[in-house]
């Protein structure tokens, strides 16, 4: 593909908004420096001091930057050529602007943020993956209705995984799997038993004699690394299961358990780990979906939480000749990996913008559809009055945990989406491994989040 073409009707650049200035945020506005086509010229944080910060950790001059407090400020900041900073979407709605970018990464701030830009018919970028699980589809349909399209964001592995699954599709592969890894590897020293994940390093006794005995199946390695290392890290995060929501709502592709395998493997290993159990695998069947845990040596290069399919090789030959090539063949020469092993985050999100304003395209399909729900399970005992706090980068919630289960209509006994859980009052005493229900929580009257659900429910679900 030549993308100079591509994009070749793009006569001006593409202004944006970009609300949430974060790592993604800060990111794409640095970037877009860089990129002509691009004109991200409004900022959106909690405070506009914050949304000035972004412009400025970017590079661009403080004297350029106006904090508005009104939507009057913002329209004189604008006009004068000024880059603006807002606290508020409400100030800059107005405002002329192509493409909303919502980055906060909370859920309900999400929903409402590109709700309103959707009725203000403008193109919305959700790198916001937690609102997308919850209620993603029906603002697809919002959207197309307006006349403008929502989309996720390349630079994150949900639209870059769907594009290496169609792709594949397109090109008439048999996927047995499609996934990624997870966001950090497990950096081993075989000679010390010494692991970084992180920057967090640990000594874990037998984790060198794990790392390639030859004479195990890699199934039987993977789980040996797995039993080692989960005394000392997490091997469940909550936001890989998040994308892998958005994966199989727009693909169809579904895990073989609710909490994934999850296994800890090298590059090598993956074609023979995530393949059927017929073949020495772990999974029961194909199309599905998965997580991996990277373990590598120091001087190895990393997965990056980049994304992958594996395949069944049709074509014996040719695939031995690739195997020839260092491609990522089984020992059998019975399945392939085919990986991308990055995501850039903002650095590579203007192919997404440009697909949006030049193409009205967008990854998800004309079928993205609640396929999957990412449900929350109590991992132990929890009194009633709980308040079920998201914390941190990965919105670990305690004593809680994610699973991925057919997509149901919310009712009262029903499963409850992680990020509907996130943040509210438990409302009775449950016991470990219970799916939370909408009726153990206490759930204030209005949210946003909430009621595009239930319309969600209603248009896909006919609840």
């Amino acid at each position: 593909m030549n993308y100079h073409h591509r994009y070749a009707a793009l006569a001006a650049p593409v202004r944006l908004c970009v609300i949430g200035s974060g790592q993604f945020g800060q990111s794409l506005i640095a970037q877009a420096r860089h990129i002509p086509r691009l004109s991200p010229r409004i900022a959106v944080d909690l405070t506009a001091e914050a949304a000035g910060r972004a412009f400025t950790a970017a590079g661009h001059d403080p004297q350029d930057v106006a904090l508005c407090l009104t939507a009057r400020d913002a329209d004189v900041a604008l006009r004068a050529g000024r880059l603006v900073a807002a606290g508020s979407l409400d100030i800059v709605l107005d405002l002329p602007f192509d493409i909303l970018v919502e980055a906060t990464g909370h859920p309900e701030a999400a929903a409402r943020h590109s709700l309103a830009a959707i009725e203000a018919n403008r193109h919305v970028l959700l790198v916001s993956k937690e609102a997308d699980s919850v209620a993603g589809p029906i603002l697809a349909r919002k959207a197309r209705e307006n006349g403008v399209r929502i989309a996720p964001v390349d630079g994150d592995q949900p639209s870059l995984l769907i594009d290496l699954v169609t792709w594949a599709e397109t090109l008439g592969f048999d996927i047995l799997c499609a996934g990624k890894s997870s966001e950090y590897d497990f950096v081993v020293d075989p000679g010390t038993d010494r692991v970084t994940c992180n920057g967090v390093p640990a000594r874990i006794e037998g984790i060198g004699a794990a790392w390639n005995d030859a004479a195990q199946p890699a199934a039987f390695r993977a789980a040996d690394r797995a039993s080692l290392l989960g005394r000392h890290f997490p091997l469940r995060a909550v936001p890989d299961l998040c994308e892998m929501t958005l994966v199989a709502n727009a693909t169809g592709l579904a895990p073989d358990r609710p909490g994934f395998h999850c296994p800890v493997a090298r590059i090598p290993e993956i074609a023979e780990l995530l393949r059927p159990r017929d073949r020495a695998g772990l999974l029961s069947g194909g199309r599905r979906l998965d997580v991996f845990h990277h373990v590598r040596l120091a001087d190895e290069a990393s997965f990056a939480g980049g994304v992958f399919v594996t395949l069944r090789c049709q074509d014996w030959t040719a695939w031995q000749v690739l195997a020839g090539k260092g491609h990522a063949v089984s020992r059998d020469g019975e399945t392939a990996m085919i990986y991308l092993p990055r995501h850039l985050l903002g650095l590579e999100a203007a192919t997404s913008l440009f697909d949006l304003a030049a193409l009205g395209e967008t990854p998800y399909g004309p079928d993205y559809a609640p396929k999957q729900d990412l449900v929350a399970v109590t991992t132990g005992p929890l009194a009633a009055g709980t308040i079920l706090e998201a914390k941190g980068h990965h919105h670990t919630i305690d004593g809680v945990t994610a699973e991925m289960r057919p997509a149901l209509p919310l009712s009262a006994e029903a499963t409850t989406p992680y990020y509907l859980v996130a943040n509210r009052v438990l409302a009775r005493d449950l016991p470990a491994g219970a799916a939370i229900r909408p009726s153990d929580l206490a759930i204030e009257p209005k949210s946003t989040l909430l009621d595009l659900r239930l319309q969600q429910d209603a248009a896909f679900l006919g609840a």
